[in-house]
């Protein structure tokens, strides 16, 4: 029987999602715009989704603005205000671990004539606000910073930042598709102005997420057409996918506290069961605070991938990093950003743990990490300490 420990990449579908979304489909079909029975019935149960993704984040439900996912969320953040603002002149400041959804975005609009600054981080995988502050400018329009890493878990200190946004007159972004639903993720507490979050990471159906927007701050459009999401996210409803992400928040909202103390526990076993039958491993980010569910362990002397495609044989789904980059011939980006050399950064695998993990998967995969690392390593001309 195979384990999945890969649930930064993506999570199953949960039964009480599943259970909210195939009525969607045939049953409550209508398009919410429509003012017909049909498209009302649709319409009430995508408000009524919206406000249980409005209580995951702790805001109005009027400031959520449905997206196809992270992705679109992150692009309609980053886009929307620089183009709203006007590019030329005008500066954002993000880091080097960001996802490609907010990198790539930024280098797009460095191209189209903004100024871009992406800031290095510590060691550990953290960005130090003095490093913010210092890079701020008159110009400075956005800060987009992640709230939680997708390879490390490090988390980053986004209320620090915030602050400075604030102080400077800049909006700030963070992207939390891998923060919300495993951490407490209440917007106005950290004090964004825009934050991401993804249907896939949270146990709903892939093409689904969410961008919260402040009550006040206005967006240039990405997509242009009719009206919906209040004028800041045109085309036709996805209600079903709506309906499918509230009922993923609604169980995060009752559930996050249980969950996640549930999870550091199991990747606390993992980590500690790995350290101590696993020679030369080191755990990447291990002195930062981290996501529950997430590490990333390094194992010296061996090709990561190689690692990855012997514990998938023995039944273990693990990850090098992040998904939306696997068969990269590069190193992890955010590992060298981390000071990790290429050699390093390419020994390294990503475990994510999820909901259906439990101890006994965990202490399996201990063993079978220790017998492919073994393998692995008699095989290797750089493992010095056969």
């Amino acid at each position: 029987m195979a384990h999945y420990f890969d649930h930064n990449a993506t999570t199953p579908v949960s039964a009480e999602v599943l259970e909210a979304f195939v009525p969607m489909l045939s049953g409550s079909f209508g398009n919410a715009s429509s003012i017909h029975a049909f498209g009302q019935e649709a319409r009430q149960k995508m408000e009524a989704a919206r406000r249980e993704v409005a209580e995951l984040l702790g805001c109005d439900p009027k400031e959520i603005v449905f997206t196809s996912g992270g992705t679109e969320a992150d692009n309609l953040a980053i886009f929307g205000v620089l183009r709203r603002e006007g590019l030329a002149g005008r500066h954002i400041i993000t880091t080097a671990i960001e996802h490609p959804a907010v990198l790539n975005t930024c280098i797009e609009l460095e191209r189209e004539g903004a100024a871009v600054s992406i800031l290095r981080v510590g060691s550990d995988g953290v960005v130090d606000p003095d490093d913010v502050r210092r890079t701020l400018r008159p110009e400075t329009v956005l800060i987009s910073v992640m709230h939680a890493n997708n390879e490390t878990g490090a988390i980053q200190p986004l209320t620090e930042i915030a602050s400075l946004a604030r102080e400077a007159g800049a909006l700030f972004h963070s992207d939390g598709v891998q923060a919300a639903g495993r951490l407490p993720a209440k917007v106005r507490d950290l004090g964004v102005d825009l934050y991401s979050i993804s249907g896939h990471k949270l146990y709903a159906p892939k093409g689904m997420g969410a961008l919260y927007v402040r009550d006040g701050v206005k967006l240039h459009p990405m997509l242009f057409g009719g009206r919906h999401e209040r004028e800041r996210r045109a085309g036709t409803e996805n209600a079903p996918g709506a309906v499918a992400l509230g009922a993923a928040c609604a169980w995060i909202n009752h559930n996050v506290h249980e969950e996640g103390a549930r999870l550091d526990g199991l990747r606390d076993r993992l980590e500690q069961g790995i350290q101590q039958r696993v020679p030369h491993v080191r755990v990447n980010s291990a002195s930062a605070p981290r996501t529950p569910n997430t590490t990333n362990i390094e194992f010296e002397g061996i090709e990561g991938e190689a690692l990855v495609i012997a514990l998938d044989l023995a039944g273990f789904a693990v990850s090098t990093g992040a998904a939306c980059s696997s068969g990269a011939v590069q190193p992890s980006h955010v590992l060298t950003a981390m000071g990790r050399s290429a050699a390093e950064a390419k020994a390294t695998i990503r475990f994510s743990l999820g909901r259906s993990n439990d101890a006994a998967q965990v202490d399996a995969l201990i063993d079978a990490v220790r017998a492919s690392v073994s393998r692995l390593r008699k095989l290797s001309p750089t493992y010095s300490h056969v």
